[in-house]
């Protein structure tokens, strides 16, 4: 018991000796002097730490030596050699036969989409081809096929012929993509074969020019691209295709820290279209508007400052016959929040006409949802003119089979001209039109000659080169 006793004794007093040296040395030691404010002077500073769980997972793994590895030889050269006298300045095409004009070579890049040779690049990269000559990455040179080309989001579909099955990248689901997602940019900058660079998603649904009448959404990334790395793939970590580079920003024409890529569910849906069809099958909702902003919500006098907001409706398109009204502010279609003009457009460049839509638009604030019927887009703009095409009625009426209905003019030259709605274009450049397709890719200088019929009837031809 004694012994009990006394060893209690010693530890209750070892116990008060270490609170006295702690209250002593360890609170003076963190103790803050502050003269100014005595509600601060007895603070205690806490140092701190972490621990580190070494069986957590990471949000994404930023090992890129397998995505580079399942796409660096799906992943093609692009030579573009022409002789188009459209390449030239106009005063400069008079010294040569049309046999003789000196040789342009264009370079960029393409992606393999299947093992049969099937390869997507940009419009731009194979425009006034006379031919196209394609280099894999084991350098092995093949001789393209153009396929099908889209002006409007600037892809063009390709063929080479082998004798073996080709090296491909899967698509992935570029609306699945996340800002701050890492990615590749894979291509052929400045000749430099099989380029690998890496960055991150810095913005979606990115329109580069709000006024030049083309829907744009691109993915923007701060993955380095340059001259040459057009029509190149951009990957996600698990090597699949999320985008083709298409554009960079740039005051020296060099890479600043911006790049531009296609969507590739755009991507894969006007190569599916090209491929099935020959052109573009483009889904219309029928809304006339504008995106929200502080600026507009205040003109609107709406509270909301972000969606799209409608004006107006095409009568017995989906959105007229589903009961939208002008007033209505679209809020989500499918699921994918609309914040702006790019979000919709974009989205829409995926569907086809005659899918439907989920929309979730407010009125008068309640919040209402409805299914939109798309329908084939029936018109488009040519050289400051809406046109379509013709409908029965209007093939009867002005007794023909062939052309395209001005239902809008707004080219100030060809008005002065006496040209206005309601006439209708028969040829450009002597070839006859009558779809929409045949008017894509027109540049300005391109036009010569446009064969016009007015509404009595009488053909016009204005002449647009001297």
């Amino acid at each position: 018991m004694k012994s009990f006793t006394k060893s209690l004794s010693i530890a209750l007093i070892a116990a008060l000796i270490s609170v006295v040296i702690y209250d002593q040395y360890f609170n003076n030691l963190y103790d803050i002097p502050n003269n100014n404010n005595n509600n601060l002077k007895n603070t205690v500073l806490i140092p701190t730490n972490y621990k580190v769980h070494t069986n957590s997972i990471a949000g994404e793994k930023t090992d890129f030596t397998i995505a580079a590895s399942k796409t660096i030889d799906a992943v093609v050269h692009v030579k573009n050699t022409s002789s188009s006298s459209s390449n030239l300045p106009s005063f400069y095409r008079y010294f040569y036969d049309e046999d003789e004009l000196p040789e342009r070579i264009g370079t960029g890049s393409g992606v393999i989409v299947s093992p049969d040779g099937y390869i997507i690049t940009n419009n731009h990269v194979i425009e006034d081809s006379n031919e196209i000559e394609i280099t894999t990455n084991d350098n092995k040179s093949y001789q393209a096929k153009i396929i099908g080309t889209d002006p409007d989001t600037d892809i063009a579909v390709l063929k080479i012929n082998s004798n073996k099955k080709l090296p491909y990248v899967f698509f992935g689901n570029s609306d699945a993509t996340q800002i701050g997602e890492w990615v590749l940019a894979v291509g052929n900058p400045f000749n430099l074969n099989s380029t690998v660079t890496a960055g991150i998603i810095s913005a979606k649904s990115r329109d580069l020019n709000k006024r030049d009448g083309v829907n744009e959404s691109y993915i923007q990334t701060d993955a380095a691209v340059n001259r040459g790395n057009s029509g190149g793939a951009l990957v996600n970590t698990s090597g699949e295709l999320i985008g083709i580079n298409t554009a960079i920003t740039s005051v020296s024409g060099g890479f600043v820290g911006y790049s531009f890529a296609v969507p590739s569910n755009v991507a894969r849906k006007v190569f599916e279209d090209l491929i099935e069809y020959g052109d573009v099958q483009r889904g219309l909702l029928g809304v006339m508007g504008q995106a929200l902003d502080a600026q507009f919500a205040e003109r609107f006098e709406v509270e909301e400052t972000e969606g799209f907001y409608i004006t107006d409706l095409e009568e017995g398109l989906g959105a007229d016959l589903a009961g939208l009204k002008p007033g209505d502010i679209i809020k989500s279609v499918d699921g994918i929040t609309i914040n702006k003009f790019a979000d919709l457009s974009g989205y829409l460049s995926t569907k086809r006409p005659g899918e439907k839509v989920k929309l979730i638009y407010k009125r008068d604030g309640n919040e209402m949802r409805v299914d939109v019927r798309l329908e084939k887009i029936n018109r488009t703009i040519f050289f400051y003119m809406e046109v379509r095409e013709l409908t029965k009625d209007q093939k009867e009426d002005y007794n023909t089979q062939d052309g395209l209905y001005i239902s809008n003019m707004n080219n100030r030259r060809l008005y002065q001209n006496g040209i206005d709605s309601g006439y209708i274009i028969l040829e450009i450049n002597g070839q006859r039109v009558s779809k929409l397709s045949d008017v894509k890719g027109y540049k300005m200088g391109d036009i010569e000659s446009i064969l016009f019929l007015n509404p009595a009837g009488e053909k016009e031809k204005i002449i647009l080169k001297y």
